[in-house]
């Protein structure tokens, strides 16, 4: 009866994985930079590119079956907003 109990296991476990299929790449960009934002974390990019392109920076995490990553800079400066001008009287 035990061996049953392991193989039945084993056979389901895979299951269970396969069944989650490949994330999209923006819900997981969207997923990592909400962890980013939470820690705290200021003044980065996130960027997708493909799996077999060198680009500069940290790879984070993988998307679409792994055939892209999404790649972390630090230092990247967050698109400004326009200065407000102040009137002088």
């Amino acid at each position: 009866m035990r061996p049953l109990a392991i193989i039945g296991v084993l056979l389901f476990v895979p299951m269970c994985a396969h069944a989650q299929g490949p994330k999209p790449c923006e819900e997981l960009k969207t997923e990592i930079a909400a962890k980013l934002d939470a820690k705290g974390v200021t003044s980065y990019t996130l960027e997708i590119v493909a799996k077999d392109k060198e680009a500069e920076g940290k790879v984070v995490g993988t998307c679409e079956g792994g055939t892209k990553k999404i790649m972390y800079r630090r230092g990247a400066t967050p698109p400004e907003t326009p200065a407000k001008e102040t009137s002088k009287p």
